[in-house]
């Protein structure tokens, strides 16, 4: 058996968002998605989800056409479900209709009996002073590490 490599990460989210809560979906997918996405033909970037009677839908993901599709290849831009337990979706749309959060993809990946998985968060929107203070601690952090390396 081989070790899934795949791990594709919404690099944006972490740097745009405050992460509140985290939550691993399923994802419906057709079957010349899931083979794009074993090649690791796939991108999370300007991808948000959003609620459409009682479900959850996932808008923005990229996984480009598998190239032995022929004629039963897929839309590389289609909405597609997600699938969570009703106690978590009650729990994301009462707090996205609620505080106006939003729910952002984070990571694409496949668990360890070969579904793809999306993990999703609970995020609010960081104003242009917060993302300088984020990078201000991470330029820190990395200063800090750089300089322990030394001794």
């Amino acid at each position: 058996m081989s070790v899934n490599k795949i791990n594709i990460k919404n690099k944006r989210g972490t740097f745009d968002y405050e992460l509140i809560e985290r939550f691993v979906a399923g994802i419906q997918l057709a079957g010349t998605e899931i083979k794009s996405i074993r090649q690791g033909r796939a991108s999370l970037v300007d991808s948000y989800c959003y609620f459409v009677n009682n479900e959850l839908w996932v808008k923005g993901i990229n996984i480009a056409e598998y190239f032995y599709g022929t004629f039963n290849n897929h839309q590389p831009t289609r909405e597609r479900k997600l699938l969570l337990q009703r106690k978590e979706l009650n729990k994301l749309e009462r707090k996205t209709k609620e505080s106006g959060l939003t729910i952002i993809p984070l990571r694409l990946f496949l668990n360890d009996r070969g579904f793809a998985k999306l993990e999703i968060a609970l995020a609010k929107g960081k104003k242009q002073h917060d993302k300088r203070e984020t990078l201000k601690a991470k330029d820190a952090s990395r200063e800090m590490d750089r300089i322990k390396k030394k001794f």
